[in-house]
């Protein structure tokens, strides 16, 4: 890709944004930069637009004029009007992962899927680190790519978690090892079909070539027909049954390419999902020169990663758990069938367009009632109505408050929203940040 020289545009100006201007602008491209926020509320944006003398016009039709090279944020709509225009003025437009491709120096590891991405993600990570293998975590997590390629090295690895909105738009990046956790319905709102959804995740795996490594649930139809779009090895996971080549659950054992890895109970994080996690980041490592038993001890180490079915406390024999990274129903399921019962589950937020009648079931059989918060609790309490008791809580505060005054000891209290986070707060982070700060507050009872 030839920058220098080039008019670009960077559309959203958060941390990925930030990092495609800085290297843009390394690369002597003629750089603007335009958000549909004004600059005074995008943090970090200022000091770095001003040190590098880019302009920032406030997001209209009339900022992607002019433009032969448009870099988009994840949280960027890949077909907005201004963008359709812009490609049919004969305009390239790109995320940051497409834009970083030609620079990241070493091999990648990319991992998609609707849920489960960020705690493999780290996964892996964790393990090539004990493994004393040169490696930094990004993507959609942590660093933007754009921001990785100064710490890139040629004998090391980048493991980057990949959402849909970052890889619908590549053409040439390429991950040496691409895993596809799962696939169901999420970002609807946004990529308007499932059909859409499924085939942006695809991409992933559409731009490998042989000698590359794709790792596949293969219980998972969607995930399943990926092996009919790529070039790469396929490889396969399972918490069901013996896959080859692959690794899978063995009754209560980890089984990789048919030898035993460890056992299901020594996995510290918590959830079945958790163990077809470790299985899939196992192949990765395993794929990356790590040896068995270097995974497994890495394994045993491995901690939850914050707003994923994290544990906060137990006040008065109530344990409450922060899983606000749950922002869709097939994460909700998930995190329900990681307990035996017991449940006060809190739901409810920005919707986005799911189908959320599916939880009718698992909270008959799991929960004392279903606190509903948010702008999508309507919808919820709407398809939810006869399952179980649904309190209209309104607000996180006041969900707590009242599964904490009714609950008995060896109850659970379970945030696990099933919905985006942007109708009361600025992000999931920030959903469970406040999660916590509320439970941490809470006096035992007397």
């Amino acid at each position: 890709m030839k920058l220098k020289g080039t008019k670009a545009l960077v559309v959203g100006m958060k941390r990925s944004g930030i990092a495609s201007a800085e290297l843009l602008a390394r690369e002597g491209a003629v750089v603007r930069a335009t958000d549909l926020k004004p600059l005074s509320q995008l943090p970090g944006a200022p000091e770095t637009l001003d040190r590098l003398k880019i302009p920032f016009a406030q997001q209209t039709p009339e900022a992607f004029e002019g433009c032969e090279l448009i870099v988009i944020s994840p949280d960027v709509p890949a077909d907005i009007a201004p963008l359709e225009a812009a490609r049919k003025r004969g305009a390239t437009v790109v995320g940051d992962v497409e834009l970083a491709a030609p620079f990241l120096r070493g091999r990648t590891i990319g991992i998609t899927g609707s849920n489960g991405k960020t705690t493999t993600t780290s996964l892996i990570g964790h393990i090539l680190e004990r493994a004393g293998l040169p490696v930094q975590v990004g993507g959609n997590i942590g660093k933007a790519v754009t921001g990785m390629i100064d710490d890139s090295r040629p004998d090391g690895w980048n493991v980057l978690e990949l959402s849909s909105f970052q890889l619908e738009t590549i053409s040439e990046f390429r991950a040496h090892i691409g895993l596809a956790l799962n696939v169901t319905q999420n970002h609807l709102d946004r990529h308007h079909t499932f059909e859409n959804y499924a085939a942006a995740k695809g991409r992933l795996f559409e731009t490998q070539i042989a000698g590359d490594h794709a790792v596949l649930n293969a219980e998972d139809p969607v995930c399943v027909s990926y092996a009919q779009r790529t070039a790469a090895t396929v490889h396969w996971f399972s918490g069901v049954r013996e896959v080859s080549p692959g690794a899978w659950l063995d009754g209560a054992r980890l089984v990789v390419n048919g030898r035993l890895l460890m056992e299901a109970g020594d996995v510290p994080i918590r959830g079945r999902h958790n163990l077809e996690n470790a299985l899939a980041a196992s192949i990765a490592a395993s794929l990356a020169g790590v040896p068995p038993e270097t995974i497994a001890a890495a394994i045993r180490t491995f901690k939850a990663v914050e707003h994923r079915l994290e544990f906060v406390r137990e006040v008065s024999g109530i344990s409450f758990y922060n899983d606000s990274k749950a922002t869709s129903v097939d994460a909700t399921l998930k995190a329900l069938s990681a307990f035996p019962g017991g449940l006060w589950v809190i739901l409810g937020g920005k919707d986005k367009g799911l189908d959320y009648s599916v939880l009718r079931e698992p909270l008959a059989a799991k929960a004392h009632a279903a606190l509903v918060i948010g702008a999508a609790a309507s919808k919820i309490a709407a398809q939810l109505e006869g399952a179980l008791p649904i309190v209209q809580a309104g607000a996180l505060d006041a969900a707590i408050a009242h599964a904490f005054a009714h609950g008995t000891p060896g109850d659970s209290v379970l945030l696990a929203p099933a919905c985006a986070s942007f109708d009361q707060f600025t992000s999931f982070e920030h959903r469970g940040e406040v999660f916590k700060a509320i439970v941490n507050q809470l006096q035992p009872k007397e």
